[in-house]
């Protein structure tokens, strides 16, 4: 029998959060208040100013009150976090302090976008399982190490919820609002949201690799699954087309065919997009860096990273600043 007391959701919104996640976790709140005629979830929007906060297009959000430190919820409630960009910058002590207090409260603690950074460093996703954005997977776990993160739209571990970003967040709140109130409710609210098809912690965050590459063909589908899960310690060609059950010369042409490169080529730009991330969202060192990209030789790293992007390492790292979790979206 559902509750008859509305769940209460506090929203902590980090400045220069992103709005996308954001509406997509509040919105499907009002939906399901709308859709039963009663209020089922209440909330409220809270930040470090206790005024407004900037969201990272611009919008400027006037929220409810700040982080009192009289205010300790219970084990009825659920805080969010809202991260977006810059979001290492906003794992400040009252911030972390604030959210292990709720935590030791009792509360339900989850993130949305780059949030689970934050709750990373307050020390609340040790030993448990969660999820980031794609883009910042692999800075979080250099990071964060003992997190057990995936890469599914969100994780449900108990009272630790985290959602991607982007639209994950609606997932993620379809699933809490069917396990409180019936699955009748989630697809009611899935409908209005022209939410066509609700996603599970099943689901993968980004494109299946043949949407990606715009291109049907199993094998080299496959191939390019091995590159991208053998990238600190790459895969040589010859071996890559073995395993795939073809020869190093058909494997050439299909590349070339279906992507207008060699493998070698495509396997380096896939180990330098990694690098990339790496120097925008880590302090891990430039020899780091390559090591964990699949480069042995940090001034070949170099040569190859500049060929790529026009700027070398040190000095990508020097316009990235502190900005050590960057994302565009």
């Amino acid at each position: 029998m559902p509750s008859q007391r509305p769940h209460r959701f506090t929203f902590l919104l980090l400045d220069r959060f992103t709005m996308m996640p954001f509406a997509a976790s509040l919105e499907p709140l009002r939906l399901a208040n709308r859709a039963a005629g009663t209020t089922l979830y209440e909330w409220r929007l809270v930040g470090i100013s206790g005024d407004i906060a900037k969201c990272s297009n611009g919008t400027r959000i006037a929220l409810d009150g700040g982080l009192d430190s009289d205010t300790t919820l219970s084990r009825d409630d659920v805080v969010i976090v809202c991260g977006g960009t810059e979001v290492s910058r906003e794992a400040s002590k009252p911030v972390l302090n604030w959210l292990r207090r709720q935590a030791r409260g009792g509360a339900a603690i989850g993130a949305i976008c780059t949030g689970s950074w934050i709750l990373a460093a307050a020390g609340l996703l040790d030993g448990r399982k969660a999820t980031i954005h794609w883009e910042n997977h692999d800075g979080f776990s250099e990071a964060f190490p003992d997190v057990d993160l995936f890469r599914s739209v969100f994780v449900d571990d108990g009272n630790r919820l985290t959602a991607a970003g982007g639209t994950s967040p609606i997932d993620l709140m379809l699933h809490l609002i069917a396990r409180t109130h019936g699955d009748e409710l989630a697809a009611n609210v899935a409908d209005q949201l022209l939410h066509t098809s609700i996603r599970t912690n099943q689901d993968s965050q980004r494109l299946s690799i043949p949407t990606r590459i715009g291109v049907r063909h199993p094998r080299l589908a496959a191939v390019i699954a091995r590159m991208e899960e053998n990238l600190e310690d790459p895969i040589s060609p010859a071996r890559l087309a073995a395993d795939a059950g073809m020869s190093t010369r058909q494997l050439e042409r299909l590349f070339r065919k279906y992507l207008n490169r060699s493998p070698k080529r495509y396997y380096m730009e896939t180990r330098l997009g990694r690098a990339r991330n790496l120097l925008m969202q880590t302090e891990l060192s430039i020899i780091e860096v390559a090591l964990a990209s699949g480069f042995s030789s940090p001034s070949h790293f170099s040569k190859c990273y500049r060929a790529q992007y026009g700027s070398t390492p040190y000095r990508e790292r020097g316009t990235a600043g502190s900005n050590t979790s960057d994302k565009p979206s």
